[in-house]
């Protein structure tokens, strides 16, 4: 029996498609998400007519979460010395694709899910229900999908750093008040407000829309290199004994107490921390 996938792809019309997140109970990125997403890229870049890619999610009170690392040995890795890693390669393409991608974020965004959503072009989120976190130095562990060039080239160096820093969750307000998302919207109105942008822009010539956006990015992206070698320093972390002490540690605190940690991750890493 095949696999079930932990994305859903669906052709809307010949020039919007449809990307979701399901993964219950949380949208943990595993293996499967990462060549699920590889290969639904490579087949829209290969099409002459997509203009627009939707991304949402199934799973309520979560949008795209961190990666499961308790399953990282079933991540794929590149073929070939000095190949660039998957996941960094998937975000690089959507940055840089010829369609314009926007997300329609409704739950908790965190981690490598915050970094993915940070290459996407047009970012809406539910005003009473979206959440953002790089959660990863708090568990002992270095951003490696974007956050550290992409967050602050959006909301400048400062705010980054406490971002990172502190691995706290940030509501929508915030985000936007600080330039992490295009914009926020009151939930009720976020499906009708992203539908209309993804109709609109899908009316547009497709050749314009790709070149406006190359033009833009050729001022505001980072170097593809910084991408690779964060990528490289976060696989290094996992190996250090900052994480491995935390995760255990981490564990057994939430065990302890009953937490859900994927509701309130960014307070419980700071009480675990503290009573490490």
């Amino acid at each position: 029996m095949s696999e079930q996938s932990t994305i859903t792809f669906v052709r809307t019309t010949p020039q919007i498609a449809r990307i979701t997140f399901e993964n219950p109970p949380v949208n943990l990125i595993v293996g499967e998400t990462v060549r699920r997403l590889d290969e639904i890229t490579r087949e829209l870049e290969a099409d002459p007519e997509i203009q627009v890619v939707v991304f949402d999610s199934s799973t309520p009170d979560f949008f795209f979460n961190h990666f499961d690392l308790a399953a990282a040995a079933e991540f794929p890795t590149p073929e070939g010395e000095g190949a660039v890693p998957i996941w960094t390669d998937i975000v690089l393409r959507l940055s840089k694709a010829a369609y314009i991608t926007i997300a329609s974020i409704r739950g908790r965004t965190r981690g490598g899910g915050n970094e993915l959503t940070l290459a996407l072009d047009l970012r809406y989120a539910s005003r009473e229900k979206a959440i953002f976190g790089q959660p990863e130095v708090g568990g002992g562990l270095l951003p490696g999908g974007g956050g550290t060039e992409r967050l602050p080239r959006f909301i400048g160096r400062d705010r980054a750093l406490e971002v990172i820093l502190s691995s706290d969750d940030y509501d929508a307000d915030t985000a936007e008040r600080w330039g992490w998302v295009t914009r926020a919207l009151p939930d009720s109105e976020l499906d009708g407000f992203v539908d209309t942008m993804a109709a609109r822009l899908a009316s547009f010539d497709r050749t314009s829309l790709a070149s406006a956006k190359a033009m833009v990015n050729r001022a505001s992206l980072p170097p593809d290199a910084d991408l690779v070698t964060a990528y490289g320093e976060f696989a290094h972390s996992l190996t250090l004994p900052g994480f491995l002490s935390r995760a255990a540690g981490f564990e057994a605190f939430a065990a302890q107490l009953g937490l859900d940690l994927e509701y309130k991750l960014g307070e419980y890493l700071g009480m675990a921390n503290r009573q490490a």
